[in-house]
């Protein structure tokens, strides 16, 4: 893996909603825990969510860029890559990003995107898993223990290489709210800012 030739690397956050684990990254980045990384850019699928106003907060530019106004998924992919490139991005990172990227965007930041996904994959992964549906599988399933994983991303739906994963017990009487809620806070508010970390040291190949 190549280090960015302008000495930072330039982070860009994909969002679609609340940007609760934007909000990790932004706090992470206060005490230097980014590994030396800087968030550049936060992008949403969709306009006046919480994550741009916590962008909007904390100083980092912002934009909307929502697939209705593409007349397919081509052009949507072609002005998605465009912009990484125009704000000279080096490390993609999904947070709660509700569009499904295309292949180039991916060709283009092959093995330098990365997601944190709500369950220890392979289990509850994949094609129409997200948001509490993840949850609600979980508890259906009567799994114990759940948990969060951040892993690169690839042309296969949550089939990229896992680079953390940290495991959260389900408590008698959980919700999917509630399972959400402490998945979050226990698993995906830590290892997302600790991947970012790794990656801008060089870490990870």
């Amino acid at each position: 893996m190549s280090e960015p030739s302008h000495g930072i690397t330039r982070i860009a956050v994909l969002v679609s909603g609340g940007g609760t684990n934007l909000q990790a990254l932004i706090d992470a980045g206060k005490d230097g825990g980014l590994g030396g990384g800087e968030l550049s850019l936060v992008a949403s699928s969709k306009s006046g969510v919480p994550a741009l106003e916590r962008a909007e907060r904390a100083n980092i530019p912002a934009i909307t860029v929502e697939r209705k106004n593409y007349a397919n998924a081509a052009e949507f992919d072609h002005a998605l890559a465009a912009m990484l490139k125009d704000h000279r991005i080096d490390l993609v990172v999904l947070a709660g990003f509700l569009c499904v990227l295309g292949p180039q965007v991916l060709q283009s930041y092959e093995d330098r995107i990365i997601n944190v996904h709500p369950s220890l994959i392979p289990s509850f992964c994949g094609k129409g898993f997200y948001g509490l549906r993840v949850h609600e599988a979980a508890l259906e399933y009567g799994v114990k223990v759940t948990g969060a994983t951040v892993h690169f991303v690839n042309q296969v739906v949550d089939g990229g290489k896992i680079i953390l994963q940290k495991a959260v017990d389900i408590l008698p009487g959980d919700t999917p709210q509630s399972l959400q809620e402490r998945v979050m806070r226990e698993a995906e508010w830590k290892i997302l800012p600790q991947a970012v970390a790794m990656f801008c040291r060089g870490e990870l190949s």
